[in-house]
């Protein structure tokens, strides 16, 4: 499947309710631990390098940021666990993510990223818990697939699916494995 999408745009960062952008677009969430490759995914879907800010160090992502493509937006929130921030900066969030979770309206699905080379975390299993308690169509997509071999990936995403109780699909961003199919499941959530 070759998607392209036609036009993106960083909207802007907010970090409470009223400094989230006033459109009636429909918006995907993108949920993960810190470092996990939210930003790769959103670069490697639209084809672009530098449309979100990609950085080695975990916990760089500190607001929530939207990105407009094409009549949809991608919502990248802060990594949940380990992250080098100060500890007051990292208890904001979990307010500022819940928040954003629970109260906006144009929500119609969410993507919990993954390290396809790591069994998920316990902050892994709750979120995917969470989002499964939600109801809110979810998709779980298992990042750095071009670390392991192809036979590794296929135990991993069945050991991932089988932890977290959510449909799996492996994902590169350097190699863009999965992004068709990372992008048919975009286009299903937004129906």
């Amino acid at each position: 499947m070759s998607i392209q999408w036609r036009d993106a745009e960083f909207l802007t960062s907010a970090v409470k309710p009223a400094q989230y952008p006033k459109h009636d677009l429909r918006e995907v969430a993108l949920v993960g631990r810190s470092n996990v490759g939210k930003s790769s995914l959103i670069n490697c879907l639209v084809l672009r390098k530098g449309l979100a800010r990609t950085s080695g160090q975990p916990g760089r992502t500190q607001t929530i940021n939207f990105y407009r493509i094409d009549n949809f937006s991608l919502v990248d929130l802060p990594g949940y666990g380990f992250a080098k921030v100060p500890e007051p900066i990292r208890k904001k969030w979990r307010p500022m993510i819940e928040g954003y979770l629970t109260q906006r309206p144009n929500i119609v699905g969410m993507i919990q990223l993954v390290d396809i080379r790591h069994d998920p975390s316990s902050d892994d299993e709750m979120m995917a818990s969470w989002l499964r308690e939600m109801r809110v169509p979810s998709h779980v997509v298992a990042t750095k697939a071009d670390k392991i071999s192809r036979s590794r990936q296929l135990q991993s995403v069945k050991k991932i699916q089988s932890l977290l109780q959510l449909p799996v699909t492996a994902f590169s961003a350097e190699t863009r494995l999965g992004r068709g199919a990372v992008a048919a499941i975009l286009a299903q959530m937004l129906g």
